[in-house]
């Protein structure tokens, strides 16, 4: 007698660069295969739009079941998603009975994208994760509740994030352009070769809408100008300040009882600038975090959201349930 197929899991990751989607199984923990839709779901005054990621997200599924090429239902479907937390009210309120009605799946998580980026990090283990990209959040549990710090947006804080660096060094050019006090006449060069002429920048940057990313794409200039440069050297200083302060806000204090310490992961491609931010921001770990113990992430976001789908299908999942951080619902 044959034995039934192992059920497939579906884990989702949709952020500013488009919806990344994952088909794995039940049994193991790596994606049987991915397929990537380039396109960002629409945001609205209404939230998130459930039905524009509907829209991509049901063909990409069934274009990877398709492609699988064998029967298997769907035993849970993870969606993270930026903005999952204050932007997701939509996503809440349609997504699982569209996912039953679509797939015939009634175990689904709609979860913040720092949750996913936990549980891609870290697992199921207490803990706490930096998430750093062109913003900046911290998530930590006890796996009893969660405690967030930042993540508020470029306006309010994601203070350390790329868009703050960035926005940083801008600044630090232009006050070199002016012959003010704290000007980088290095980070000044690197803006007028990217940019063009300095007193052209605000036409540039302020009628766009994707403000975050544009101040973002200049962080890595002020990486680059860092080890001849006092003040970019000084903007991932302040950087680091502010990331480990985030990190002593949610690190459980519970984690750090033991003699391992409480587990920390940067994860993110902000940490991909190396040691003129990481350098600064392990010192400041060591400071402000005592019992802090840097670990490498197990893996991204889009792991995360499939190893939650997982955990969902076979009742195992530990991480807490928030309405708004990581929405676990009754499908009928």
């Amino acid at each position: 007698m044959t034995a039934a197929p192992d059920p497939f899991v579906v884990g989702v990751d949709s952020g500013g660069s488009g919806l990344r989607v994952a088909l794995g199984t039940v049994g193991t923990e790596h994606p049987v295969s991915t397929t990537v839709c380039a396109e960002p779901v629409r945001t609205g005054t209404a939230g998130i739009d459930a039905g524009h990621m509907l829209e991509q997200l049901l063909p990409a599924v069934r274009g990877l079941l398709e492609e699988a090429g064998r029967g298997a239902a769907i035993a849970a479907v993870t969606i993270g998603a930026a903005g999952m937390a204050t932007l997701g009210g939509q996503l809440r309120a349609e997504l699982p009975a569209a996912l039953a009605q679509a797939l015939g799946v009634r175990r689904v998580a709609l979860a913040a994208d720092a949750v996913t980026a936990y549980a891609g990090a870290l697992g199921q283990r207490p803990g706490a994760v930096v998430a750093g990209g062109t913003g900046m959040i911290a998530l930590g549990t006890d796996l009893t509740a969660w405690r967030r710090a930042d993540g508020w947006g470029h306006l309010l804080g994601d203070s350390g994030g790329g868009a703050w660096i960035g926005r940083a060094g801008l600044d630090a050019a232009m006050r070199a352009h002016d012959g003010r006090a704290g000007g980088s006449p290095g980070l000044l060069a690197r803006l007028q070769e990217i940019f063009g002429p300095a007193p052209d920048l605000p036409g540039l940057l302020y009628p766009r809408g994707d403000r975050p990313a544009m101040l973002a794409s200049f962080a890595p200039e002020v990486a680059a100008c860092a080890a001849d440069d006092e003040v970019a050297a000084g903007i991932l200083r302040e950087a680091a300040v502010h990331i480990a302060e985030a990190a002593a806000a949610v690190c459980p204090a519970a984690a750090g009882a033991g003699d391992g310490g409480c587990e920390v992961a940067l994860t993110g491609g902000l940490f991909r600038m190396g040691d003129p931010l990481t350098g600064p921001l392990h010192e400041e770990l060591a400071r402000q975090v005592p019992q802090a113990r840097v670990v490498p992430a197990a893996g991204d976001p889009l792991h995360g959201s499939l190893a939650v789908a997982r955990a969902l299908a076979l009742s195992e999942l530990r991480l807490p349930a928030h309405p708004a951080l990581l929405f676990v619902p009754e499908v009928t």
